[in-house]
């Protein structure tokens, strides 16, 4: 058996302008240890996701966990960076150190505080993800929108089905209080250019954009010989990692392969396929990207991701329902939180500890978390073995 997931935190997402980025950080790393009933001094070592680019001043902020217990001064920790994917990263990497045993005991945080900054800083920040030779004068909005416009061109024009998962994303999100944004909006809305619902990167609208948001996510993941000392534990059926090339003119960005190289490595370290999975979290920075990962995944052919909206395949109570927690639509997108938040959702789910958002019977659930547009790469196949 793989490592296990056996205790989470998480807290609310949104515009926290009274908390600061280090009680971000210790909320919810405190709150996985007292779930998993971990004591700080048990800790093993500590991984921290944070994308930053200048986001806040905090560049060396893998010790700030420690100011949590006095009995954690001394434990290592280290900070992990992949974009969108820094969550992620951090999870992986702690899963790489209690797999060779040099950690029965890992603490896994991802954090972000994204409001320090206005909307314009927050942008040019984010852009620091994208190849700068190249690059560097566009925005993620103008990438995604550029990715929209050559989908469109290829496949007809599918701004009713962006507006369709907006809507979709929205709906899952009001039964999820963690998140940023629990306020439903009707297809019209979404489907219509408006003063409220602006062209932001054509063909995108606001409503095809997920928000700035603070936030931070928490798990504690120990070595399988000692899972069954825990309440609850989820294991990794799979976790594969798969990072493309960065420049956009290296790649055909209608098909996203690194993402779809991932889903295949994934299910075929499982054991299973996209037809196994009970649910899916994954990565809507943009309504596009959701359209397209449906395709990644193998849950449409290429071109024909609207069908998996049309037949209500991805909606709650579909065959594959998915971004039950609001996806970064709706929940919020505090970059170096989100790959821990969709592993920490997907695990609730697996322990039927989902409250509202909860898939009925869900065995397996599927994670896909990925940094800039398509190049670094973070899929698991997750499940609970009590």
């Amino acid at each position: 058996m793989e490592p296990c997931i056996v205790g989470w935190g998480h807290t609310k997402f949104g515009a926290l302008r009274e908390q600061t980025f280090e009680e971000l950080i210790i909320a919810a790393a405190r709150e996985a240890l007292d779930h998993a009933g971990v004591a700080p001094a048990d800790v093993d070592g500590i991984w921290l996701g944070h994308f930053n680019s200048g986001m806040v001043g905090d560049a060396f902020a893998s010790s700030l966990v420690l100011a949590l217990d006095e009995t954690m001064r001394f434990v290592p920790a280290t900070r992990c960076e992949n974009a969108c994917a820094s969550g992620s990263a951090a999870i992986y990497s702690a899963l790489d150190a209690v797999r060779a045993g040099s950690a029965r005991i890992a603490l896994v945080i991802g954090a972000e505080k994204m409001t320090e900054l206005d909307t314009a800083g927050v942008t040019k920040a984010l852009a620091g993800a994208s190849y700068q030779k190249e690059e560097s004068d566009v925005s993620f909005p103008q990438i995604f929108g550029r990715i929209a416009g050559q989908y469109f061109q290829n496949f007809g024009d599918q701004s009713e089905t962006l507006a369709r998962i907006a809507v979709k994303n929205h709906e899952n999100a009001m039964a999820n209080p963690l998140a940023h944004l629990q306020k439903a909006v009707n297809f019209s809305f979404c489907n219509n250019v408006s003063e409220k619902n602006p062209m932001i990167a054509p063909p995108l609208r606001m409503t095809d954009c997920s928000l700035i948001s603070d936030g931070a996510a928490a798990m504690v993941i120990v070595s399988p010989d000692i899972a069954q000392e825990f309440p609850q534990a989820v294991t990794f059926r799979s976790a594969v990692q798969v990072n493309d090339f960065l420049p956009m003119s290296r790649r055909d960005m209608t098909a996203l392969e690194g993402p779809a190289r991932a889903f295949g490595m994934a299910f075929e370290q499982a054991g299973a396929g996209i037809d196994d999975m009970d649910f899916a979290e994954v990565h809507d920075c943009f309504t596009i990207a959701e359209l397209m990962i449906y395709e990644a995944m193998g849950l449409k052919p290429k071109g024909r991701g609207a069908e998996a909206v049309a037949d209500g395949t991805v909606m709650k109570g579909g065959s594959l329902p998915v971004n039950l927690s609001g996806g970064l639509k709706a929940k919020g997108h505090p970059v170096g939180a989100t790959g821990v938040s969709m592993h920490v959702l997907a695990a609730r789910q697996l322990c039927g500890t989902a409250d509202e958002m909860q898939a009925e019977g869900a065995e397996l659930g599927l994670v896909f978390n990925m940094g800039g547009s398509g190049v670094a790469n973070y899929c698991s196949v997750l499940e609970a073995v009590r």
